[in-house]
């Protein structure tokens, strides 16, 4: 998908692949950090996708009400709160090359409803899958095709790709649940599915899916995010707590803050940067960019 054209709203046909990504053992990579903490009267929630000029996004939680609302954090440190119109929670997941941002929120009218929704330059746009109770939106490339989930069900959630107004099923065959969490300006998608308790990671290019799981990950994997250049990171779920990798020319690597109890990661943009959240052992957690190796 290197120049925008128009999608059927029928569901993609799919092929399966056997990845060879799981064959290669995990090493360490070696990171050089820039960390940020939460504004004051407000923790971290999560920290995902990250632009190419540096902006963070994601999620804060209010001390005092408890409630969530969604943040970015530009290269040079400024921290902007938003919530959505007639939301109770706001979460950001993705930001473009051009500065879209992309996420969803909880209805404040309708709780049991979430919405997705875009973000440009204080303009919002509500995106909601048609005929169904819950959108969530995750991502947007700078060709303007975005992907998310939909209730396709009580028990089944289904992904989506969205470009010029037309919306294609993206679900991988016999899963309960399918969460396309990224996509690059390629139309390249990584995410995760699932039909029990183990995650597996998936990669979606051309209507054909792959599987990308973390070697001898305990319950599974996430992918969070995939640049132009086909740099994937993700989150392995090897015990209680996610822990963040990069995959890179087949290569798994750990990605590990010294000191931390763990690290996840929340996006990578097309330099390179990766952005993600470091749980310290006393229960404080930072915000973080970081240049890999």
């Amino acid at each position: 998908m290197n120049t925008p054209r128009s999608l059927p709203a029928a569901a993609v046909v799919v092929v399966l692949l056997v990845s060879p990504f799981f064959l290669h053992a995990a090493n360490q990579t070696s990171c050089t950090f820039e960390t940020f903490t939460a504004p004051t009267g407000y923790t971290l929630s999560q920290v995902q996708g990250v632009s190419d000029d540096g902006t963070v996004v994601g999620q804060l939680v209010n001390n005092q009400s408890m409630r969530f609302i969604a943040f970015k954090r530009s290269g040079s440190g400024v921290i902007t709160l938003y919530a959505a119109p007639q939301s109770s929670s706001t979460w950001l997941y993705g930001r473009s090359g051009i500065g879209v941002e992309s996420g969803f929120y909880q209805d404040s009218v309708h709780p049991e409803q979430v919405h997705g929704f875009l973000l440009q330059d204080g303009k919002f746009t509500a995106v909601n899958h048609p005929k169904v109770t819950n959108t969530w939106l995750f991502n947007v490339n700078q060709l303007g095709a975005a992907v998310g989930s939909f209730s396709a069900s009580a028990s089944l959630v289904r992904g989506f790709l969205l470009l010029n107004g037309n919306y294609s099923v993206i679900a991988y065959p016999d899963a309960r649940t399918t969460y396309p969490f990224a996509i690059n300006d390629n139309g390249d998608v990584g995410g995760t599915y699932a039909s029990g308790p183990i995650s597996n990671g998936f990669l979606w290019k051309d209507g054909t899916f792959s599987t990308i799981n973390y070697p001898n990950s305990k319950y599974g994997t996430v992918l969070t995010g995939v640049n132009n250049s086909g740099t994937i990171v993700g989150n392995h779920l090897s015990t209680d707590r996610d822990l963040g990798f990069i995959l890179q020319n087949g290569e798994f690597k750990g990605i590990v803050y010294p000191g931390a109890n763990y690290t996840t990661a929340g996006g990578i943009n097309n330099n390179g940067l990766i952005s993600g959240q470091i749980h310290m052992a006393d229960k404080s957690a930072l915000g973080y960019t970081a240049v890999c190796e």
